[in-house]
């Protein structure tokens, strides 16, 4: 059960595990706080160290509220969707054959079966854009790998609410977001240079930035570039 702690107007959910190290994390959509922290953990040092990370706690907040996202869609003929950052009309076509998408010059085609309503829609429009993810990165490793002397890296694609990317340097693990396949292509380059890096140094420090800086010079303007983008649209569940 999670115990509350109140510190400078900010209402903190704990629960106690059996780790070693705190873990702080602000959730969406709203900001809520939420602390994972040794059973053993002393209260006192335990305000302590949320007192110092507070900077962090309101930035994450500020960024989280002002984040755009992407309207509802309804899955319905003329409406926009995009692609490598380029605007598509929606073409939903009914026909009694396996449902698939297909980009045309001017539209993105949708088949489905009669009666597939929007959720079934959705579904299949984003398992579409979760294989144009998987194989533009297909096509990046070979190029990547090899300039950061990075092997074997394992890629994993979904929905992601409030990131664009994250990864595991333990197992070689990049995780990319499904939505990536709307932004341009190089919002797509970059994420996976960025999280590959990480699998040379996993902070923000002098050395990931000198890296970054080395094989990707224009990293910081499409980084900028991609965090101007909406997410998708979602429905928040508690």
């Amino acid at each position: 059960m999670a115990e509350v702690l109140t510190l400078a107007e900010q209402t903190i959910a704990v629960v106690r595990k059996d780790i070693q190290h705190v873990h702080l994390s602000v959730l969406p959509p709203d900001g809520r706080v939420h602390a994972s922290v040794p059973r053993a953990a002393n209260n006192e040092a335990l305000r302590a160290f949320i007192i110092r990370k507070l900077p962090w706690i309101r930035t994450q907040q500020r960024t989280m509220h002002a984040q755009e996202r992407e309207p509802a869609r309804a899955l319905v003929t003329r409406e926009s969707h995009y692609l490598w950052g380029r605007r598509y009309l929606l073409q939903v076509r009914e026909a009694d054959a396996p449902p698939k998408v297909e980009a045309l010059a001017r539209h993105l085609r949708l088949t489905v079966r009669p009666g597939t309503g929007p959720a079934a829609r959705d579904e299949i429009l984003q398992a579409w854009y979760r294989e144009q993810v998987r194989a533009a990165v297909q096509a990046l490793l070979p190029i990547w790998e090899p300039r950061l002397g990075v092997r074997e890296v394992r890629v994993a694609v979904r929905r992601m609410k409030t990131r664009w990317g994250s990864c595991s340097p333990t197992t070689k693990t990049i995780r990319l977001n499904t939505d990536l396949a709307k932004k341009p292509r190089e919002c797509l380059e970059y994420l996976v240079v960025h999280e590959m890096v990480h699998f040379l140094d996993r902070t923000h420090g002098p050395r990931f930035l000198g890296l970054m800086d080395r094989h990707f010079p224009a990293w910081r303007i499409i980084r900028d570039r991609l965090n101007r983008l909406p997410l998708a649209h979602v429905e928040w569940e508690y």
